[in-house]
């Protein structure tokens, strides 16, 4: 599957999807130059599922977001079989319930699309040679209690405080005291900015 380069680098063959084809095209040329075989391109999640397991890629280099399937959504196909690819997110998209997806999915790393070719190039051959090694960068979480969870997930949904109540079988005071609790938690003043940030950090499983 890999051949040696002229300076002994091993030629690890790698898939780009991205839904741009200029910015498919710049990371081919500057992946290609650093020694990289670029055995096909994918526009999109569902492509490149299909164009990984039809080249043997060996490194899917995706974007998260992409129109029908996106780079989360086939990530875990690519991972969940046995001899997959390695996958690594390069993405403009930072927010730490992205990242917290993209780890669920079974990426080795998450890296930014300002990145600079030859870093990108060292980072890439990195994380093929040491896969189990953690590349993903660590997300700092709220450590919120079981109710307060619960109180947030239910005012995701839109639950006004004495809908919340009813369902967690508690007075509107407390839920007051657990929503003000997880609003210091999540540095937030509002109800509305509570919810827009427990959507960026991956809280609610209902976004």
């Amino acid at each position: 599957m890999t051949s040696e380069g002229d300076a002994g680098r091993r030629r690890v063959r790698v898939l780009i999807v991205d839904d741009h084809p200029l910015f498919r095209m710049g990371l081919s040329l500057a992946l290609t130059a650093e020694g990289f075989d670029v055995v096909g391109e994918a526009g999109d999640g569902e492509q490149a599922v299909q164009v990984a397991r039809a080249t043997g890629a060996e490194l899917v280099v995706m974007d998260v977001r992409m129109p029908g399937s996106d780079g989360i959504e086939a990530c875990a196909q690519l991972t969940s079989q046995a001899g997959g690819p390695v996958v690594v997110m390069l993405t403009t998209y930072d927010e730490p319930g992205v990242v917290r997806s993209a780890r669920h999915a079974g990426a080795k790393a998450f890296l930014s699309k300002e990145t600079a070719p030859k870093e990108l190039a060292r980072t890439l051959r990195r994380v093929v040679e040491e896969p189990d090694h953690d590349w993903m960068p660590q997300v700092a979480l709220p450590e919120l209690t079981p109710r307060e969870a619960e109180a947030l997930e239910l005012l995701g949904q839109g639950f006004s405080n004495k809908a919340i109540a009813k369902a967690m079988g508690v007075s509107p005071e407390t839920v007051k005291d657990h929503l003000e609790r997880v609003f210091a938690k999540l540095d937030v003043r509002d109800r509305l900015t509570a919810v827009k940030r427990a959507n960026e950090l991956g809280l609610l499983r209902r976004p």
